[in-house]
């Protein structure tokens, strides 16, 4: 049942985390969450022990352990507490009573899924004259028992303050005898654990006991004690004579008077059965007596009333039922060795009356009394049924069973039981419905954040989710990179449509990359044109150096896009220019992050003006990358539309880093040694294989790689020096 699997995953979670669970999980191919009376394949449980060992790395025996003791707490935590604590005053006969726990928690389990059957292990246990025990466990799942040290221990210490070893003493199988697949048989010896406080006062409080034991019999006479055995009976022509000592028999009168027992309690029988034959068979209308050979001697009345066979006295018990659990063949030895669990008895169908043909098979549960001065096995049951409905399923009546058989009160209980754990079946369903949607709409929000903040920055857009209204902002210093194809006009009129797309979509799949690489915020992109600014709308001070790589790995991502016109690489101009700009959201519908002011134009001229594959930088421009590490030729003074005569600079390469870490991809061997990137020659081309779509697969298999962010020092000392430099740079200038 999920319930066992659900235990596994709260183990793994909490012991080593959700990360190491859905590790786990996805190793193992199985499902986030399992409901409670779900039932699921073995193999499932299975594949998850065997992953968590290897996942975890370690043996499969102290992963089970470790399972067990916690699968005792978890089903404490789960409510089932006071059902283990009432099982037994010992570990023996905690033990002993398992089987009659699952006997009982499968009249809901099978009873919600009918078409499942509970396949619960079974335990004997046998004292040894040494007070250590045998435990038998007997399972269909092979390779799971080491579960039960764990569980076992868990439980002898949680409510018996004891503690066990348990080992393997003899490991079988016994497919043929019990119907199980395995037969494990553990050693368990107990030892007291006392606190030192604890073993003090018990041993006190033993010392205590004897010598008021002996005070007590200094005092008494011996008339006294005369009295107190004629009162408490002679036990001379008892059926089971005991010889009592005088202090025996005076402390069973004080503690009867105490109305507490000190030490063991001796019951006393009468000399005669006082009840006759047919009171005790109606009585006890579902009970069967019968000898070593199966022969029946006795039967209750309401088991003969639907079994009539059993009014003939002798019949082979056998040739009626069939033993269901525990699953033994029908002899007496094998009843024997399994006396102190629960039996289930099944009517065989080809001997029972016509009316019961079309009828569910009845079935009887009880225990097993083993008689040996009449060397017979008596058989105390009653019907087992679960539910109403399998009451009118069999035509049998409430009235059928005897008014002193809890049956009566259970089965009205458990179908008030029933249709409780139904509904809760039903909310643990709905809850996981609702727990995978939510997790799917999560999954979804952050595709739509994801492509929102693609649309406009994070905190923009946060703003604009809230309702509120989003401020121009003023930036004193930022970098405005503009770009453009060379002879795009020319392109489009001699292409397809489609194949302007699909040029243009290759190389800003490339550019959008970079963006990530050098951390620099994409404005917009017009046609062919691609703008992009550092410093906003998060101001950084080495807003310049991030747009300049960007510029050297655009140079370089753009010689991996084909012209389809020439087949040819396709160039491109790049303009770059740093001032102040005023930025904020334009419009409701569709709203832009938009750059206003002078820089703009100014960044567009640079482009506009530029030289094709070469990166055209102002004057400003120059002064924040000056220092810098970058490599910078002089243009001189030209004319630029509305601002008249500008000295301008073109970027080569970035001295310090190498091409991978412009361009954002892993470190190879070969940069170690820092190469700088250099450009290509003027007047030379890279040339591209004639064949468009190989490239384009090997290029862009080469951009699939996730991109690596390129490191920038944006102290605040480093700042201050830059723009103390630039003023200094500007007023030289003047003088």
């Amino acid at each position: 049942y999920g319930f066992i699997n659900t235990c596994l995953k709260s183990l793994v979670v909490e012991k080593y985390g959700e990360e190491t669970w859905e590790k786990l999980r996805l190793q193992a191919g199985v499902q986030d969450s399992f409901l409670t009376f779900e039932v699921y394949k073995d193999e499932i449980t299975m594949q998850l022990v065997d992953k968590a060992c290897k996942v975890l790395g370690v043996p499969a025996d102290l992963v089970l352990r470790e399972f067990g003791k916690y699968f005792f707490e978890f089903c404490k935590r789960s409510g089932y507490d006071h059902m283990l604590r009432t099982l037994g005053g010992n570990l023996y006969e905690f033990i002993e009573n398992l089987d009659a726990l699952h006997s009982y928690l499968s009249l809901s389990y099978q009873a919600i899924i009918a078409e499942q059957e509970m396949n619960a292990p079974s335990f004997r246990v046998e004292k040894n004259e040494d007070g250590s025990m045998h435990l038998h466990y007997y399972s269909d799942r092979r390779g799971l028992c080491h579960i039960v040290p764990g569980i076992i221990g868990a439980a002898a210490l949680d409510f018996f303050n004891i503690e066990i070893s348990m080992k393997i003493v003899n490991q079988t199988e016994e497919e043929e005898r019990t119907g199980k697949k395995e037969h494990i048989v553990f050693l368990v010896t107990q030892n007291p654990l006392f606190p030192c406080k604890e073993r003090k006062e018990f041993s006190s409080s033993s010392q205590c006991l004897v010598d008021s034991e002996k005070q007590i019999e200094n005092q008494l006479s011996k008339e006294d004690l005369e009295k107190a055995k004629n009162a408490n009976g002679d036990t001379g022509n008892s059926v089971c004579p005991v010889k009592k000592s005088h202090w025996k028999t005076l402390r069973g009168i004080i503690t009867l008077g105490k109305g507490r027992l000190l030490r063991g309690f001796d019951p006393v029988y009468p000399k005669s059965l006082w009840i006759d034959t047919k009171t005790f068979c109606n009585g006890l209308p579902f009970h069967m007596v019968f000898d070593k050979e199966l022969k029946v001697k006795q039967a209750g009345v309401s088991i003969q009333k639907i079994v009539p066979g059993l009014q003939t006295m002798g019949i082979c018990l056998d040739q009626y039922f069939r033993i269901v659990h525990p699953e033994v063949p029908f002899t007496i030895s094998s009843i024997q060795k399994f006396i102190n669990s629960q039996f289930v008895f099944q009517t065989r169908r080809e001997m029972m009356p016509e009316s019961w043909k079309e009828r569910p098979m009845l079935e009887l549960r009880g225990q097993m009394m083993w008689m040996e001065s009449l060397q017979c096995m008596l058989y105390l049951c009653s019907p087992l049924l679960r539910t109403l409905h399998e009451l009118e399923e069999r035509q049998m009546h409430i009235a059928d069973i005897a008014p002193h058989d809890v049956t009566r009160d259970l089965i009205l209980l458990n179908q008030q039981r029933l249709a409780e754990m139904e509904l809760s079946n039903q909310l643990e369903r709905k809850k996981e419905e609702l727990r995978v949607l939510s997790k799917h709409l999560e999954e979804e929000k952050k595709k739509t954040e994801a492509l929102l903040y693609a649309m406009l920055p994070q905190h923009v857009a946060n703003q604009l989710k809230e309702g509120k209204r989003v401020e121009a902002g003023e930036f004193k210093e930022c970098t405005i990179l503009f770009s453009d194809v060379v002879t795009f006009t020319n392109i489009c009129a001699q292409c397809e449509p489609i194949q302007i797309v699909l040029m243009l979509n290759s190389m800003y799949l490339r550019f959008d990359r970079l963006t990530t690489v050098h951390d620099v915020y994409k404005v917009e992109t017009i046609g062919d044109a691609y703008m992009v600014v550092g410093g906003v709308p998060v101001p950084v001070p080495t807003h310049a150096e991030r747009v300049a790589n960007f510029a050297l790995g655009m140079i370089m991502a753009a010689k991996g896009v084909q012209n389809p016109v020439s087949g040819n690489p396709i160039q491109i101009r790049v303009g770059i220019h740093t001032g102040p700009v005023l930025a904020g959201v334009v419009g409701e519908k569709m709203p832009r992050y938009c750059l206003f002011g002078d820089t703009v134009n100014i960044a567009s001229r640079m482009e506009s003006h530029g030289v094709p594959s070469k990166i055209h930088l102002s004057s400003s421009a120059y002064q924040c990358l000056k220092y810098k590490n970058f490599e910078i030729t002089e243009r001189g003074e030209i004319e630029v539309k509305g601002k008249g005569k500008m000295h301008t600079y073109f970027l080569i390469r970035n001295k310090s880093a190498t091409e991978n870490e412009i361009m954002g991809r892993p470190m190879k061997d070969l940069d170690s040694g820092h190469e700088s990137v250099q450009p290509f020659p003027e007047g030379k081309t890279e040339t591209i294989p004639s064949s468009h779509q190989p490239a384009t697969q090997t290029q862009q298999k080469k951009d699939q790689t996730p991109a690596i962010a390129m490191k920038y020092v944006d102290g605040p000392t480093d700042a201050q020096n830059s723009l103390k430099r630039r003023n200094q740079m500007k007023a030289g200038d003047l003088t």
